[in-house]
């Protein structure tokens, strides 16, 4: 035979046999695996996050190196090459020069990136993005006025960039766009336009800095928050070990509850007046 003491503590427990308490401790136990998951998860994020941020410090710290030792015509720029600085020697191509649509600056305002075909001396010709300007009006219809670059053959300075592909950036690769704009700075693209040997993927020009400001340069890439996710991650391991906590003390106040209030009845039918 059970003693009396167990016997009692099973019977003030039996609550939790209650339809609401099984979902509720059902509810408890999804909860917490479901967290550590969420918690890994934005771990792994963090650790993406530090580690392309160590990429672009690196890239953007090394010493600049000839454009044609980083890419070459059909060259698809990997993840390591991106944001390497390079320079590249020739003369801007004005003719052939277009526009990027729906480009914004450093203060959310729509208008172009100025895309220069940059020809170097072996013939090759390198996308060079020489930053942006603003649109002539609502309508983005007109080629806009652009800037000329200096003229003659000079030194260039850039962050290689990848090609932008629709499926890398959103952007609709739009068709019958006015002449000479374009959606998305394409290598390939350019090079059947152009007719010429392309280097692949294009730069973003750094050096020279444009007389009177403008096109404005393209700002350096910023670090993305990582610390934000680990920060994620702890919030959600704690979320988790605060779950069994908080059932605990759910069943301890509920525990309480029903004793006050069983106290209570027995109480009232002690003090009750006897029938007469």
């Amino acid at each position: 035979m059970r003693p009396m003491t167990e016997l009692y503590g099973l019977c003030v427990y039996r609550f939790l046999l209650s339809r609401q308490w099984v979902i509720l401790t059902l509810v408890a136990l999804l909860l917490i695996p479901t967290m550590i998951r969420l918690g890994i998860w934005q771990m792994h994020r963090y650790e993406e996050r530090t580690a392309r941020n160590q990429l672009v410090a690196d890239a953007l710290g090394a010493k600049p190196v000839p454009v044609e030792e980083m890419t070459s015509p059909g060259h698809a720029v990997a993840t390591g090459e991106r944001y390497h600085r390079v320079t590249a020697k020739g003369r801007f191509d004005t003719d052939d020069e277009v526009v990027v649509r729906r480009r914004t600056n450093s203060d959310d305002e729509v208008g172009y990136h100025v895309l220069t075909p940059f020809v170097l001396d072996d013939g090759k010709v390198l996308l060079v993005n020489r930053g942006w300007i603003p649109s002539d009006g609502p309508s983005q219809t007109a080629f806009p006025k652009i800037p000329a670059p200096p003229r003659g053959e000079i030194t260039v300075t850039g962050r290689l960039m990848p090609d932008e592909t629709t499926a890398a950036s959103g952007i609709k690769n739009l068709k019958g766009l006015p002449d000479r704009q374009i959606m998305l700075i394409n290598s390939e693209q350019e090079a059947r336009r152009l007719d010429a040997q392309v280097l692949g993927g294009y730069i973003a020009q750094t050096a020279p800095e444009p007389k009177g400001d403008t096109p404005e340069l393209i700002g350096r890439p910023g670090d993305e928050n990582a610390a934000l996710n680990y920060a994620y991650a702890i919030q959600w391991w704690l979320f988790a070990a605060g779950v069994p906590v908080g059932w605990v003390i759910l069943v301890r106040r509920e525990r309480r509850d029903r004793a006050a209030a069983a106290s209570a009845t027995a109480q009232e039918k002690e003090t009750a007046p006897a029938p007469a």
